[in-house]
């Protein structure tokens, strides 16, 4: 469904990211990968299936880093198609105690990259008048957890992008929705489940499972294949008037 069209997934080394592009590169996209930790492996494993990869190590914090990762794409395979905001760090702390550097992490990396990146791809995007943007968000974007002050924030500002990017796109063939996760494993969540159970003198397995009881009642995790399945369909004809959503995979969170 995706031959010939470029996907550039941001913070896509391991987790949702990687999952999303695994997905978007069995639909026969070209994936242009970004993030830290190991390249060679997710490059070796999307170019067995049959497209085309390549990868820029941007710091999503720095708008010139962006920059070059985007003309970079444009230069390699032309354009980008399809984009997915993806990258994301965390930082737990009570308003009155969180880091000032840390809050501007959070929102440098999860929210304002976003915007330069749509930026930089919507010329080319109206051009073609074709373009998918998915911007990853969270559950986090609808509704507030404690101590999670930056994140929130910056994930509601995604939500709102959103927003605003599909109307202003509206009459076009360019699409931008956003896609609301519940608890993914992820090595960032597993850190979470490791750190509960050490504090908590718990089992791994009884950390997930008190974890997961306090919001999810699904009692499980979305995969990152799931959230991929998802992002094919925004790609999909099917979803050509799919414009501004926050779509939840959260297992019921958000509906409590």
């Amino acid at each position: 469904m995706l031959k010939n069209k470029t996907a550039l997934v941001t913070g896509s080394t391991s987790g949702i990211g990687l999952g999303i592009a695994k997905a978007l590169a069995r639909q026969g996209a070209n994936i242009v990968l970004n993030g830290f930790g190991d390249v060679e492996g997710p490059k070796a494993e999307l170019a067995a299936l049959g497209v085309q990869v390549d990868y820029h190590g941007a710091d999503m914090s720095k708008p010139a880093e962006i920059e070059d990762m985007m003309t970079f794409a444009a230069r390699r395979f032309g354009r980008v198609d399809i984009l997915v905001n993806n990258a994301g760090i965390q930082h737990v702390a009570r308003v009155e105690d969180f880091p000032v550097e840390r809050w501007d992490a959070v929102i440098a990396i999860n929210l304002s990259s976003a915007f330069h990146t749509s930026r930089l791809a919507l010329p080319a995007m109206r051009a073609a008048n074709w373009g998918r943007i998915i911007n990853v968000a969270s559950v986090h974007g609808l509704v507030g957890s404690a101590e999670k002050s930056a994140y929130v924030a910056a994930k509601h500002g995604i939500v709102g992008l959103t927003k605003v990017t599909a109307l202003e796109t509206a009459p076009t063939g360019v699409t931008c929705n956003a896609i609301c996760p519940g608890w993914v494993l992820t090595p960032l969540v597993q850190q979470q489940v490791d750190a509960k159970a050490q504090a908590l003198g718990l089992s791994n397995e009884e950390a997930t499972r008190q974890l997961l009881a306090e919001k999810e009642p699904s009692m499980q995790f979305t995969t990152p294949d799931e959230l991929g399945e998802l992002a094919v369909f925004f790609c999909s004809p099917a979803a050509n008037n799919v414009r501004g959503v926050a779509w939840n995979m959260d297992g019921g969170w958000a509906a409590q």
